[in-house]
């Protein structure tokens, strides 16, 4: 049994339920979403899934279960405090015990002089090439994922790593899960079919998704004829992304809150060998279930995957003169204790008017506290993504 969810709610501001837009995406041609970042959410694919009163209760309509994920620790202060209740069909404790697995070409220990080189030098790469079906190639996205740069420590959820990825095929009967850090993935070439234990996220170029930390998820290829896939991941092992302060812009502008996409819930009931890859303090794990793992058959929180269209960012630029710094093109930001000081801000420069008077017109030069690296997704240098 398998059913897509298109019933979703969210909460007003006054603590009532309200409809959410749920509708298809326009960009990636496929699922059903609930808009604003950072809302109370609640979406069920059966009606009267989700408890009218109460998260756990004695019995769950449809002998489900309750289960809590959380996203930050119980005592977190409300206004930044992250966790969902899922309502499923098995729970998600049942599958063998972990063992370790081979990484690939991931990797998470930078003190590690075989696996990882420090060197200040400015470093370009050519695109990774794409597995060619015609050769007898089969790569998923988890084996596709190749590790470029990093600093920190998973273990002490602290820093971050930069992958790239390239896959033909579709994982199959497998999920991944990362316990070490929460993953923002930027497609470059063809589209996504990400399957999540809160629904489904169909993913194109020009659009990024979050996937945090402790979630499941599959990713699919959902264009048989044209499987060739490559694009960026970022791993974030502190904290959460979130939006930037705005400061003087105001109230509206850079990456708009409602624009922000969260699935409905959407399940299978499907008995089957199923294969769970575990990232756990920078290693892998692999355990086995004898269920699909997506058997959500609602949801409510505030901590789940979401989705966001990079074309509908609203640049600020100057009118006057110089170049403003790259920072006002922040979509997304993961800050530290540090006030103002970022572990990641996820920067684009897409296209934008720049009228500025008597100003060498590419931006000027600089060195930066921060590292950069930079990944093309479309256009050219000044107008890229």
């Amino acid at each position: 049994m398998a059913s897509n969810g298109v019933s979703g709610k969210r909460k007003r501001s006054d603590g009532a339920t309200a409809p959410s837009a749920v509708g298809e995406d326009d960009k990636s041609g496929g699922g059903a979403y609930m808009d604003g970042m950072g809302n109370e959410f609640s979406t069920e694919a059966l009606p009267g899934a989700i408890p009218a009163f109460g998260n756990n209760p004695q019995k769950c309509a449809y002998n489900l279960y309750a289960e809590q994920l959380s996203g930050t620790a119980f005592t977190k202060p409300r206004h930044c405090n992250q966790r969902s209740w899922l309502y499923r069909i098995r729970p998600s404790v049942i599958h063998s015990p972990f063992t370790s697995c081979s990484a690939g070409k991931v990797v998470s220990d930078w003190n590690d002089p075989s696996a990882a080189v420090v060197d200040p030098n400015q470093m370009r790469w050519n695109p990774m090439p794409i597995p060619d079906a015609a050769t007898g190639e089969s790569v998923d996205f988890l084996d596709g994922l190749v590790t470029m740069c990093g600093h920190g420590d998973p273990m002490g959820k602290e820093g971050c790593a930069i992958h790239m990825y390239t896959c033909n095929a579709s994982m199959g009967d497998k999920c991944f899960t990362n316990s070490d850090g929460d993953m923002l993935i930027v497609p470059q070439v063809g589209t996504l079919d990400i399957t999540t234990e809160f629904g489904k996220i169909m993913l194109a170029p020009h659009e990024i998704c979050v996937i945090q930390r402790g979630v499941r998820f599959n990713v699919g290829i959902p264009d048989a004829a044209a499987p060739a896939t490559r694009g960026y991941v970022f791993e974030l092992y502190q904290g959460h992304l979130q939006l930037p302060d705005l400061g003087p812009i105001g109230a509206n502008g850079l990456a708009n809150a409602r624009d922000f996409l969260y699935p409905c819930a959407a399940f299978e009931d499907r008995d089957c060998e199923y294969t769970v890859i575990n990232k756990f303090g920078g290693k892998f794990f692999s355990a086995t279930t004898d269920h699909s793992p997506f058997d959500v058959v609602g949801w409510t929180g505030n901590y789940a995957p979401y989705k966001y269209d990079l074309d509908k960012f609203c640049c600020m630029n100057s009118v006057t003169f110089d170049h403003p710094d790259p920072s006002i093109y922040t979509v997304l930001t993961a800050p530290t204790n540090d006030h103002g000081t970022a572990v990641i801000d996820f920067v684009i420069f897409p296209p934008r008017w720049m009228v500025m008077e008597n100003t060498f017109r590419p931006p000027y030069y600089h060195r930066n506290c921060m590292s950069e690296f930079m990944g093309m997704v479309a256009a050219t240098m000044l107008t890229a993504i």
